[in-house]
């Protein structure tokens, strides 16, 4: 006799959970008993909320400049198609930290100057490119690195909406935004969650990237604790279990609203 497979209940026990709760429950009990730790945990604290801040602006901006690039490549007209084609391509295929160094030290110059030029016209005083904050710069190149990558995500869940019903809902006297509103996007949203969530996630990962410009999150006062206190393995792993608690609380959560979406879409 073959054997008898395993129970799937057993299969799908989240045993990597456990062992990661082990892992950051020592962590915190470290960082409680450790004066060390406690005093990295002080340090990083601060750019907790950078890190959190670059991560809700950079996203939401990238989510709403996305859809309108989704739509723009489903448009009937050909120059929308072709431009926004053009921007995704572009986009997705230049590195993001390249990326942030390209929007931070030579876009954001350009379009001071830009800028400037326009006001110049009406006796406004010029604006000095050492004004316009290294954050900003960061958030917005983010935002259009993500964008990129959100496009097709919501390209994909567009045209994923079957089109007997649009064309029912044109039948029934509905206009181009009502069918989007109450037929497609609505549809469209429960294919897309996940791949939305992961991008989450991954922005929360890559917001560390505005290191490189000296904005002072998590990874940066990480970077220079460790250089004033030569503690680096205290250091990095107090950085780590700041985005691992970040992370796995978010993945949880988004897993959690797909399973109850997906229950509510099948009663």
């Amino acid at each position: 006799m073959s054997p008898r497979p395993p129970s799937p209940a057993k299969d799908d026990f989240p045993w990597w959970l456990v062992l990661l709760a082990g892992i950051v429950l020592w962590l915190f009990y470290e960082i409680w008993a450790n004066a060390v730790y406690s005093a990295v945990l002080q340090t990083l604290a601060k750019g907790i909320g950078i890190t959190i801040g670059v991560t809700l602006v950079a996203y939401t901006g990238a989510c709403l400049l996305g859809l309108g690039l989704a739509v723009a490549g489903l448009s009937r007209h050909l120059f929308l198609r072709q431009a926004a084609r053009f921007y995704v391509e572009v986009v997705r295929g230049v590195p993001i930290i390249v990326l942030l160094l390209y929007v931070a030290f030579a876009a954001a110059p350009a379009l001071v100057a830009a800028v400037n030029w326009l006001t110049g016209w009406f006796g406004i005083e010029p604006w000095r490119t050492r004004d316009f904050p290294l954050l900003a710069r960061a958030v917005i190149a983010l935002t259009i690195a993500y964008s990129a990558f959100l496009a097709e995500v919501f390209r994909a869940g567009l045209t994923s909406v079957d089109k007997g019903q649009i064309e029912a809902a044109q039948a029934l006297g509905l206009n181009g935004w009502q069918r989007f509103r109450h037929i497609v996007f609505p549809q469209a949203f429960r294919m897309i969650l996940p791949p939305l969530g992961n991008d989450f996630v991954a922005m929360v990962k890559d917001s560390s990237l505005v290191s490189v410009l000296g904005v002072t999150d998590v990874t940066q006062l990480g970077k220079v604790s460790a250089a004033g206190n030569f503690r680096y393995f205290e250091t990095y792993n107090v950085v780590a279990l700041i985005y691992l608690t970040m992370t796995i609380t978010l993945s949880l959560i988004l897993r959690r609203l797909e399973h109850r979406l997906r229950a509510r879409s099948e009663r």
